[in-house]
Formats: C-alpha cells, structure tokens, sequence
C-alpha cells in the first residue's frame, strides 16, 4: 500500500481527495492537514510514502512545508507532490528546489493525480516532456549559478552527464537505456550514482541543477 497524507486548508477539497484515492487498491490516506505546519507534524507522526501538498495556505505554506519535511533526516524517504493553480507558477521551482518531487495542477484528471503518485512512489519524477520542464527552466535561468555550478558535474563522469541530459528532458530510465543504448539497470545505476555525486535529493532536483550548471538550456528540446 502507498500511504498518503492530504494537505490543503480546504476540507471540501480533502474530502474529495480521499474519496478518489480510497477507490484505488493500492493506495490509502493516513492522515490529512489543513496548514503547513500540520503537515510536518503529520509527516512525523505518521511516515507516509507521499504527501499532497497545497502551496497557498493559511499561516505555514506548502513550500516552507515541503522543505522542513525535505530537511528531516527522518522524512528522507517521503516524496512531495505540490499541488498548485495556474496562476502559482512562479512558487513552483522554488517547491521544487526545497525538495518537491513535482507537482500537479489542481484541475488534474483523477488519472492523473493515481499515476503521479504511483509515479514519485517509485522513485521518478513529474517532470515528463512539457509544461513541467518548461517552467523549470525558465526560473533555473533566472537563478542560474554560473560556473561555480558548472564545477559542480567534474565530479560525474562523461557517461553521467549524458544520463543526466536525459534526465532532464524528462525520460525515464528505460527511456534513457533505449536512447543510449544500455541495459534500464544500468541507466538507473548512472541516475543514482550523480544523485549520489551532486546531493540531490531526486530526480526533480538532477533537473534543476542540469539547468543551473548550464548543462541544459532554456528552450532545450532534448
């Protein structure tokens, strides 16, 4: 079972939630949170696998949220999966450099909000070809380090950082094994290992930092 904790400060919207994921075998809601600083207590409290994090609420918001649960060593294993408006775009890359996994529109399909957290369940990333990437790269842009962050991939080798460009077009590992012509354990191998190298705690943020060191460009394609 996935184990999820609901957090937004409307309880309609919860209520709705859990009614959607209690239809689904495979996942059950452990608690809910109506604030930020519920959220983190709940995530302390109760270990779930993910959380679905509203960005605009009363008192604590998700972002500060998301990164006091991205900070706990205890929490290392809870994803975060920020879910915004349209209009919240500009909170987004801020969530997820603070250790976000990705993030959904609230008008998702129910479809779609099921296989997102099944998705960051396993260990990937919302960041498929698209809005997504886009919108990181435009704010990675505007933060971008320069060659300080560029010094940061020496430490991956040639082969990790043509993984991790595919990494930031958004593929997965067997995505990335077809393209460049190695076994899906090998690509994930690669994928953990720069991980591992640059102190990321996911693939969200191996994106970000393909943008900030340069590696990647605003307008890139893949």
């Amino acid at each position: 079972m996935i184990r999820v904790l609901l957090v937004d400060d409307q309880a309609l919207v919860r209520s709705g939630f859990r009614a959607l994921l209690g239809s689904q075998p495979d996942l059950t809601v452990v608690a809910e949170a109506a604030d930020g600083a519920q959220a983190v207590a709940a995530a302390r409290e109760h270990r779930p696998d993910v959380v679905l994090m509203d960005i605009r609420m009363p008192g604590t918001d998700g972002i500060t949220a998301t990164r006091e649960i991205s900070a706990d060593p205890a929490l290392s294993e809870v994803k975060v999966i920020v879910l915004t408006t349209f209009t919240d775009d500009s909170y987004v890359f801020d969530a997820i450099r603070g250790g976000a996994s990705g993030f959904l529109v609230k008008d998702a399909e129910p479809a779609d909000l099921i296989r997102a957290i099944r998705v960051v369940h396993d260990g990937e990333a919302l960041l498929a070809p698209g809005v997504t990437r886009t919108l990181i790269a435009e704010f990675a842009a505007r933060s971008r380090s320069g060659p300080a962050g560029a010094a940061r991939l020496d430490a991956l080798t040639e082969r990790e950082r043509e993984v991790l460009v595919e990494v930031a077009a958004g593929l997965s590992n067997d995505e990335i094994a077809a393209r460049l012509y190695m076994s899906p354990t090998t690509a994930k191998t690669h994928v953990s290992r720069s991980m591992s190298k640059l102190g990321a705690r996911d693939r969200a943020q191996l994106v970000v930092l393909a943008y900030e060191s340069g590696l990647v460009r605003p307008g890139w394609t893949g």
